[in-house]
Parts: C-alpha cells; sequence; structure tokens
C-alpha cells in the first residue's frame, strides 16, 4: 500500500484523491494521536489557502477533530509559516495547512506542524498514518459524547498577530521604494501587502484577488513573466513573488533579471555576515544549487551543507548541526534564528534589508552571485529505480562528467512526487548541455521501454 503521506503531506485533486472523508480521518486520527502524546484535550490550529475546496476540507477537518474530543482554533486564510509561528505561540497540540503549495486549484493539500511549529517526523506521520488506516478497517475508536464534544473557536486576530511577527524581524523602514508584489491569488494576499505599506513602502499589487479558482494562475512564484513586465514598465526597485501559501518568495531586480533562492541566500548571507547573525558561517542547501552558488560562497569565505531535494532534508541538517541560514533555489529559504519552516514575507523582508543595509540596487546585489547555465529534463517512466540502476545510463552519466570536467555537473534523480527521472547538467556551454542531457535521457528511455 502506498504511502499517505508524500514529502510534503497529503496531496492530490480535491474531492478525488484528497475527499472530505479522508480529511475527516485525517483529523481524527491526529486528535487521537496527539490526545495520547499531550496533557488534557489537544488543541488544533487549522490555516488554509484560498483555494475553492479549502473550505470543504476544512469543514470535514474540524468534524473529525471535534468527534474525536479535540477543540479547533480556525485561524482562516493564512500563509503556511503563520500556520507554524502560532501552533508555537498559541502553545496548540499540532498545526495543519491545508494547501496544495504552487500546485493549480484543483489539487489541495493537508500537512501537519507540531506544538514546536516543525514539520512533523516521518515516524510520526507514519502513526497518524496507521491510525488513518485503523479507523478506514473499522477498528473502535472512543467516541466522547456530551460535553466531551470538541469545539470550534474562530480568531480573527491571529493574522494580525503573524504580520507583527514577521515586522519584527527587521529594523529598516522602505519608504520610497517602488514595489511591485505578486501575491499569487494565494495565503499572501492579505498579509504581504499590509506587511509592507506599514513599512512605507509604494506598492503595486498583483496577484491580490483570490477567487478560488485563480490561485498560482500565471501569477505567483512559478509564473513570474507579468511580475517582470510590471517591474520594468513602472520602472520599480525590485519585484517580489510568492507561490500560493507563501513559504516561498523569489525576486526580480529592476533590469528585469530573475533573482532566485541561489542568489536569495547569497544576498542574505551577505546581509547575516554584515551584522555578525552568521557564527558558522555555514548555508545549508540542496544538490540542486546552482555551480555558481557554491563559486560565491567560496568567494565570500563560506562554507555549504548539501542535503537531499526537499526543505525538510535542509532543515533537519540546520537543527542537527546548528546552522541558521538553508534553503533551496525554488525560493523556499529557512531563517531558523526567527522562524521554525520556510517563509516568504520574511525571506522577502531581508532582501529588502539588505537593499537599504548596503545601499545597493537589486541588479548590484543579484550580481554577488554569477548562474551557470543548466538544462533539465523531465523523462517520464514507469520503473524509476530500474532506471537509476541502469548500467547504460551510469555510462552517459559518467562520459558527460568527464566531458564537462571541472567546469560542471551532471545530476540524475527520481522525482520524490512524479514518475520522473529528472536530468540535469550545469556548466559554461548550453548547447554542450543540452546535448549531454538528451544523449542520458535517451538511454532512460530506451531502459524503461
Amino acid at each position: 500500500m502506498a504511502r499517505l503521506f508524500g514529502t510534503d503531506g497529503v496531496r492530490g485533486e480535491a474531492n478525488t484523491k484528497l475527499p472530505p472523508e479522508l480529511a475527516y480521518r485525517m483529523g481524527r486520527a491526529a486528535t487521537i494521536y496527539f490526545g495520547q502524546h499531550s496533557e488534557g484535550t489537544p488543541q488544533i490550529l487549522i490555516g488554509r489557502d484560498t483555494r475553492v475546496s479549502g473550505e470543504m476540507l476544512e469543514a470535514a477537518l474540524v468534524a473529525g477533530i471535534c468527534s474525536a474530543g479535540g477543540n479547533v482554533i480556525l485561524a482562516g486564510v493564512v500563509p503556511t509559516p503563520a500556520v507554524a509561528y502560532l501552533a508555537r505561540k498559541l502553545h496548540a497540540a499540532a498545526g495543519i495547512v491545508i494547501s496544495a503549495s504552487h500546485n493549480p486549484f484543483q489539487d489541495n493539500g493537508i500537512k501537519f506542524f507540531g506544538g514546536d511549529g516543525y514539520k512533523l517526523p516521518d515516524r510520526v506521520e507514519d502513526e497518524i498514518e496507521q491510525i488513518v488506516r485503523d479507523i478506514e478497517g473499522g477498528k473502535f475508536f472512543a467516541r466522547p459524547i456530551g460535553e466531551e464534544v470538541g469545539r470550534l473557536e474562530r480568531r480573527q486576530n491571529l493574522l494580525e498577530d503573524y504580520i507583527s511577527f514577521v515586522m519584527n524581524t527587521t529594523s529598516e523602514r522602505f519608504d520610497g521604494m517602488k514595489i511591485v508584489l505578486d501575491c499569487a491569488n494565494g495565503a499572501a494576499y492579505k498579509a504581504m501587502p499590509t506587511v509592507l505599506e506599514r513599512l512605507g513602502a509604494n506598492l503595486i499589487l498583483l496577484g491580490d484577488r483570490p477567487n478560488g479558482l485563480n490561485i498560482n494562475d500565471y501569477c505567483g512564484s512559478t509564473h513570474m513573466e507579468n511580475l517582470r513586465l510590471e517591474v520594468l514598465r513602472n520602472r520599480a526597485d525590485i519585484g517580489i513573488a510568492h507561490d500560493g501559501d507563501a513559504d516561498r518568495c523569489l525576486c526580480i531586480d529592476e533590469r528585469g533579471e530573475v533573482i532566485d533562492g541561489d542568489h536569495i541566500m547569497i544576498i542574505c548571507a551577505k546581509l547575516m555576515l554584515e551584522v555578525g547573525a552568521l557564527p558558522k558561517r555555514t548555508i545549508v542547501t540542496t544538490v540542486m544549487s546552482n555551480i555558481g552558488f557554491r563559486q560565491a560562497l567560496k568567494e565570500m569565505d563560506l562554507n555549504c551543507e548539501i542535503t537531499a531535494v526537499g526543505d525538510r532534508y535542509v532543515l533537519e541538517n540546520m537543527r542537527a548541526k546548528g546552522h541558521n541560514l538553508g534553503g533551496e533555489q525554488s525560493g523556499h529559504i529557512i531563517f531558523s534564528d526567527y522562524s521554525t519552516t520556510g517563509d516568504g514575507l520574511i525571506t522577502a523582508l531581508q532582501v529588502l534589508t539588505a537593499m537599504k543595509k548596503f545601499r545597493a540596487t537589486a541588479s548590484e546585489l543579484n550580481a554577488l552571485m554569477t548562474t551557470y547555465p543548466q538544462v533539465l529534463l523531465n523523462v517520464r517512466v514507469k520503473d524509476k529505480e530500474l532506471c537509476q540502476q541502469s548500467e547504460a545510463v551510469k555510462l552517459a552519466v559518467a562520459e558527460g562528467e568527464v566531458e564537462l570536467g571541472a567546469t560542471g555537473r551532471i545530476l540524475v534523480r527520481a522525482s520524490g512526487t512524479e514518475q520522473l527521472i529528472r536530468v540535469m547538467a550545469e556548466g559554461p556551454d548550453k548547447n554542450q548541455l543540452n546535448r549531454i542531457c538528451n544523449k542520458i535521457a535517451a538511454e532512460v528511455e530506451k531502459c524503461d521501454a
């Protein structure tokens, strides 16, 4: 039986792969689990993004939690990192986010944070999943009655609490800065405009009118074309883009160039060095970071820890080794001095703070790192393991590595969420990279035929 929890919670098309019946069972299971591992009645916080299916899944989760004797606090539409922060602040047993991040509106997801604000470790997800399976199989779990049935509380001030927290992560104001902000018609649409306006910025807003169907729809951090055009047309200082649940941030500089997660980490490392806030002089990132990122770190005399793809692996390394800056090329950046998870709003404020602190334009900071050309091919396969173990694929990779030498690198890996083999190469010559990647991809296709 396939594992219920993926790399970032349970995700799928709402009302088919992720129906309200499953959300109900997950609510019950989580309450049973946290009831066994906490004192008193478990209190669970729920936040969601703007998808049309969010209220349906929220209602099902609430029913499941209350039917198992748990109490629910509804935060409404809030960024994912707000749930992590508020779960800690409210001393909740857990926080639940209803969101499918950057996926289209038809999809949705359910992911958990512990009361400490961190995503649940695999073993806890496995225990909750086993309770879900037990419920599906008809195992009896006591149902509270009368006054022991759980209650629901809606709190209107929670978003404001989070906004205040985010604002306190910078000591700068941004008066006079012209910023184009794209909220992806998602969870940041109220919070981030409020933060920037209170800090004095002159805003041009995109993706701030969610209707349940337009989240990530040619907007946000996965579709930055309109943001780029608006930055250039308005001669803005910078453009900022979030994804649907606002745990990511990417930027556009005043010249229209993308500032991706690698560049953002270099900018923030420079800022943290300036104020003495990077004591171990190390950034944690994944195997997907560009070669140029590592070269920039060498020039800054900084170290790098490399993990598997996924913010949870970055965070595991940061917690285990005491590092306080890490992230992914995709814009999922973790500042552990402030948050227990990636926070797109905090990330954006740190970039703006660097601009003010160094009196630099966004393009000047972007130039701290040179991005090497990168080619990525996705090859759909039936058997990911077979393709990864293929001797022909390994030989094609080895030949490509010899050809690139020290000037580039090749990475072939299986997708964690889809039946894909991802073939990636980096180096100074894009035509060369295309040829090498196509040769490897052809061998992948042959071994899966």
